[in-house]
């Protein structure tokens, strides 16, 4: 008998297995091993490797398998191949989480504003729970790790992507004492060469930078709803023109909000001056040249008189001093996330959040190296020959590069060095065709700015001409370039040039004319979101990642208005706030409160300060703000009386109290709202969309009038609601809230989330859900319901999702009624057809049955925003006969 034996080694501890055939006594010695070993030997055959992004993950999988590899689908691809892992053979499986795992969010019991004083919010416990439930991320990375006995993390490397690598260990069910191992990928781009090298150099992921961002994370959510919660409903429950859905407080926030009000205030308190120039002009050569002013300007008109009449006396200028200078216009440094924002808003015209999104996009493409980065220095070894190539075959630039390469490139300048990722580079070349507008002006940039490090300083003459006049003195200075270095690859950074006629020390001109000019000083100007940047990056609030954040939170919340030139305006509320804050304690809004929070956490992420404890310091000094704040608030109410108005006297009447029978007012600027001035009490009504009164009915279980709300767009849902059922809602085990986040676990009242007509159960009121729901929903466990005011264009919409069943179009009228399907238990619709287009027989008009199983209906209808639509299911989540089981051969033909 001809033996063979295959060689197997095995990653356990420092054992390694040679199993042949089976007369070979190691094998017998195998089969003699217990059962835990056989389950260690599959574990460590199987490395689960984890991205940050899907488009990660691929790149990843694609550099390692060389393309060789099998993808399936999960909560995200998974993508598996074989290869060398630590000199073993094993079975990779790489897939990816969608940012973090998990939020920060304070207990149910805790989540009702009117229930809970936000003072006990300091001291009150905080949960993690998943940011997108419906992802189910914690359990495809549960699934995927089983089996596996090693954990490689390919997440970004910064604090945030350190944060969710331990989400990540939580998830795959990973401990320290389980025999499993931990790897940590440390990667500045997706390109092959990074990707390999951070394979070759796996190291630990870092507790410390986790946990201090842990820290950040329960300070500004302690604080900022604390403050938020206390501010928003002490100001909306007395005006009504604030025209924001939330009073927001946050200690990144309210400081960048508190930068632009400053400039606001500079520039409101700014009282113009005039001033006088003497400006004499000569012509050399048939050049004219306008003389400036040792001077410069004089604030009193009649001495800046007198000195025009004395050189106009004098007639000619003297030339004094001829003298020439070798000037340099040093290359920049390598580009960081702040510079690369500042560059995008104030060249570009892209705000910072935008920015920030198309370079993340860039990179997660491959095109660009990690964008968030705040060194400005190369590492030693970094390879520029090597991205000079990948980018020389581009048609805009090439020649540039090539000419770099022939005649090489000079050595970057000496940045700063933080000690976290390289500058951002170009990683491979791209067209415009390739990535559209605004990816393809922030990629040219990078590579711009990346071949100008390389490029030699730009080098120049400055000349300048010195005369005498009436004991006056004055000057002209002219540029000749020399060397255009790297303004040729970056033209907007250009020395403009000036050439001067020739001129002889002693030499006398005649003046041709003398002008006395008259100006005024001029404010500053708003600060732009560059200028804002830098003051963020100054004054440590924020991060290179979170600085766009914070600017788009102001502009979202109506503190400031983005105007031409991405300039930022403070609106009347985001002034009011900022000058409460200083009256009551200013270091709510300076920046040093901030730094100080900042310096705090950056001693946890280094292991100089315990977790714990710099959460409770930091939390026991906002406590202390925060009552004192409480205490003084009439001095910001003070502010804000002489702004806005009440609630009374803001909005238009539009429909009754159901409790004394009067007039409510309807307060369209955000968040919409009623208020009842003789009650005093508000209802928040659903946000974004138009509310006018349906009809002049009333709701049988509390006599409010109701009111019809319509959604933008044609395909808009219309839907009827009471205004207190839809803040109060009678009837328990409503879990599922209208307006409500997609991601809240446990849905809350207010700010336009509540129970509209079509989620209420009342099993008599003709709007209900009860009497004008229809169906099913095929999409998601909603029902299907009659938009009672779609006519002609009649149709169905489901109350949870955005699916749209298309009606017969041009009927007269088409309702529910209360008859069931025999067969599916759905809701029996009456269709009155008109006459000129009706399908039936003999001119007939009407005609009833369900949509599902009745032959012409089902031909009639038309599914929008759905995949498809099945038979067999009946009114409301699935509870038809069949339930939520689909039968293929019942499914709607056209669907």
């Amino acid at each position: 008998m001809e033996e063979t034996s295959t060689l197997v080694e095995l990653a356990i501890g420092n054992i390694k297995v040679h199993v042949g055939c089976n007369r070979c006594p190691a094998f017998r010695a195998v089969m003699r091993l217990p059962s835990e070993f056989y389950t260690k030997l599959t574990m460590a055959t199987k490395v689960l490797m984890v991205a940050e992004k899907p488009s990660i993950a691929l790149s990843i999988a694609t550099a390692l398998s060389g393309g060789r590899m099998s993808s399936r689908r999960g909560s995200t691809e998974v993508h598996e191949f074989d290869g060398m892992f630590l000199g073993y053979r094993v079975q990779y499986k790489v897939t990816s989480v969608i940012g973090h795992v998990f939020s920060v969010d304070f207990p149910p019991t805790y989540q009702d504003w009117a229930a809970t004083d936000p003072l006990t919010l300091f001291q009150a416990p905080v949960l993690k729970s998943e940011s997108n439930p419906k992802a189910h991320i914690r359990q495809h990375l549960n699934r995927e790790a089983r089996g596996c006995g090693d954990l490689v993390l390919w997440l970004d490397c910064d604090r945030e992507g350190e944060n969710i690598c331990f989400e990540v260990i939580e998830c795959a069910g990973f401990h320290p004492n389980d025999g499993r191992r931990i790897h940590r990928a440390r990667f500045s781009s997706v390109t092959e060469k990074d990707i390999t090298h951070a394979m070759k150099n796996l190291v630990q992921p870092n507790k410390d930078e986790a946990l201090a961002v842990d820290a950040r994370q329960e300070i500004d959510l302690k604080v900022g709803v604390a403050f938020t919660r206390f501010q928003t409903t002490y100001f909306q429950g007395k005006y009504g023109n604030l025209d924001s859905r939330v009073i927001s407080y946050g200690p990144c926030q309210t400081p960048t909000l508190g930068f632009c009000v400053q400039r606001y205030l500079q520039i409101s308190t700014f009282k113009p001056e005039k001033f006088w120039v003497v400006f004499p002009y000569i012509i050399k050569n048939g050049f004219e040249l306008k003389l400036e002013w040792d001077r410069n300007r004089l604030f009193d008109h009649d001495v800046a008189e007198m000195f025009q009449k004395i050189i106009l006396e004098d007639t000619v200028v003297k030339v004094t001093n001829i003298s020439e200078k070798q000037e340099t216009k040093g290359r920049p440094s390598g580009l960081n996330t702040v510079n690369l924002l500042k560059v995008a808003s104030s060249a570009l015209g892209l705000g910072p959040h935008v920015a920030m999104q198309l370079a993340e996009r860039l990179y997660t493409q491959g095109f660009i190296s990690y964008p968030r980065t705040e060194s400005t220095a190369y590492p030693s070894s970094y390879d520029f020959k090597g991205t000079l190539g990948t980018i020389v075959s581009n048609p805009v630039w090439g020649s540039y590069v090539q000419t770099l390469l022939t005649n090489g490139y000079h050595k970057p300048k000496s940045g700063t060095d933080v000690g976290d990722h390289p500058p951002i580079t170009p990683m491979k070349s791209a067209n415009e065709d390739m990535l559209g507008g605004d990816a393809w002006r922030l990629y040219q940039y990078v590579c711009q700015h990346f071949l100008g490090t390389l490029s030699p300083d730009c080098k120049y003459v400055r000349k300048k001409i010195e005369y005498s006049v009436g004991g006056e003195l004055f000057s002209c200075v002219g540029q000749h370039v020399t060397v255009k270095g790297f303004t040729a690859i970056m033209p907007w950074l250009a020395v403009s040039e000036k050439n001067l006629p020739q001129f002889t020390e002693g030499e006398k001109i005649e003046i041709l004319k003398v002008e006395l000019y008259e100006g005024k000083t001029t404010p500053p100007d708003y600060l732009s979101e560059s200028e804002l940047i830098s003051l963020m990056e100054k004054h440590g609030i924020g991060t290179d990642a979170s600085i766009p954040v914070h600017i788009n939170n102001i502009s979202e919340r109506n503190y400031v208005k983005v105007e031409s030139g991405r300039k930022l305006v403070p609106t009347t509320l985001g002034i009011s706030l900022i000058r409460g804050y200083q009256c009551i304690d200013p270091d709510l809004c300076l920046p040093d409160i901030r730094s100080f929070i900042e310096h705090q956490i950056t001693l946890v992420s280094k292991g100089q300060a315990n977790h714990s404890l710099v959460v409770q310091h930091v939390l026991q000094q906002f406590k202390q703000k925060f009552t004192y704040f409480i205490k003084q608030i009439e001095n910001m109410d003070a502010l804000f009386e002489a702004q806005f108005s009440p609630l009374s006297d803001t909005g238009r009447a539009l429909s009754k109290c159901g409790k004394c029978l009067r007039y409510m007012k309807y307060i369209s600027m955000l968040p919409s709202r009623l208020y009842c001035n003789t009650c005093e009490e508000v209802y928040y009504v659903p946000q974004k969309g138009t509310i006018k009164l349906y009809k002049e009915l009333t709701c049988p279980l509390d006599n409010f009038e109701l009111l019809l709300f319509s959604m933008a767009g044609p395909d808009g849902k219309s839907f009827p609601l009471c205004p207190y059922c839809y803040n109060n809602p009678p009837f328990e085990g409503i879990d599922t809230l209208f307006g409500a986040p997609k991601t809240a676990t446990s849905p809350k009242l207010g700010k336009g989330v509540g129970m509209p007509c079509f989620l209420c159960p009342h099993p008599t009121c003709r709007h209900s859900l009860i009497s004008q729901g229809v169906c099913a929903c095929p999409e998601c466990d909603g029902t299907l319901v009659l938009d009672p005011v779609s006519a002609p264009k009649w149709r169905l919409y489901c109350n949870m999702c955005n699916c749209l069943v298309l009606l017969p179009e041009g009927a007269h009228r088409i309702s529910v009624t209360k008859e069931k399907c025999k067969e599916c238990e759905s809701g029996i619709i009456e269709v009155d057809f008109n006459k000129k287009t009706t399908p039936l027989k003999d001119g007939e008009t009407l005609h009833a049955g369900c949509i599902l199983c009745d032959d012409l209906l089902h031909s009639l209808v038309e599914m929008k925003h759905g995949k498809s639509f099945f038979r067999g299911r009946g009114r409301g989540r699935g509870r038809g006969r069949g339930g939520r089981k689909q039968d293929p051969k019942m499914s709607f033909r056209d669907f």
